[in-house]
């Protein structure tokens, strides 16, 4: 065998060598295959192996377009499973990896709603609800003609008005522990701040009290005034209007 021939030898045989190592090893299933297992176990709800499944099509480096279906397919399936503090960070790190894709205005609703999913009420730490504003403001900001927007504003809506009954939680513990001026600080913070909340008829009752604690009477004369003239139907009214008497 000549020269020529050894040469052309090693180097066929050192390009199968390459192609082998850059295909699926034989008997093993493709990232597709892999990825169509997933799909399947999603579909049955069985949100745990759909994630499993596509967490290593997502390792297998595959080609960008199945790299990102698996990956937005993580986000959705930590979702859908309520596991919402994951979903969270797999559709930010969904638009991190992918901000021009289609689907990533869809993440950064899907990132704003897990956030929503874990406001817990209003007597307890308001960092979701904060984060959930932020993060519909944004959505609103950058797509103000989606088919999310309206959704969006009106959840928006609904952390203000809890965060306003945190603000007045506050404020009423303050006013009951015998800390009457700290209370008016959180009350008349909720009053300027959330002025739509449907709650300020306690706002104002409680701003009454603790004005008259603080020997503030004109404020107290015109808190508990605008209580009678906005709140008619309140349960507070009669208390109200007692205050206002100079009754104790």
């Amino acid at each position: 065998m000549t020269m020529r021939h050894i040469l052309g030898s090693l180097i066929f045989a050192t390009a199968l060598a390459v192609a082998g190592c850059a295909t699926t090893p034989k008997g093993e299933p493709s990232p597709q295959q892999i990825y169509d297992e997933g799909e399947a176990a999603f579909k049955k709800s069985r949100y745990e192996s759909s994630i499993e499944l596509w967490k290593k099509v997502r390792d297998t480096f595959p080609e960008p377009q199945l790299a990102a279906k698996a990956e937005i397919g993580i986000a959705n399936a930590y979702f859908l499973n309520r596991d919402f503090i994951e979903a969270g960070a797999a559709y930010a790190e969904f638009r991190r990896m992918h901000p021009t894709h289609d689907l990533a205005q869809f993440a950064l609703y899907r990132q704003a709603l897990a956030s929503f999913e874990l406001i817990t009420g209003s007597d307890t730490d308001q960092t979701p609800t904060k984060n959930a504003i932020a993060l519909f403001d944004e959505f609103i900001k950058k797509h103000p003609n989606s088919e999310y927007a309206v959704k969006a504003q009106e959840k928006i809506a609904s952390c203000r008005n809890t965060l306003a009954a945190y603000e007045l939680y506050i404020g009423r513990f303050y006013y009951r522990t015998g800390k009457p001026a700290a209370a008016v600080g959180r009350l008349e913070g909720a009053l300027q701040g959330y002025p739509d909340f449907q709650g300020h008829d306690e706002t104002l009752l409680l701003l009454g009290k603790a004005y008259r604690e603080t020997k503030q009477e004109q404020k107290l004369q015109s808190s508990l005034g605008r209580l009678v003239r906005e709140y008619p139907s309140s349960k507070y009214l009669a208390e109200a209007r007692s205050l206002l008497a100079g009754k104790p």
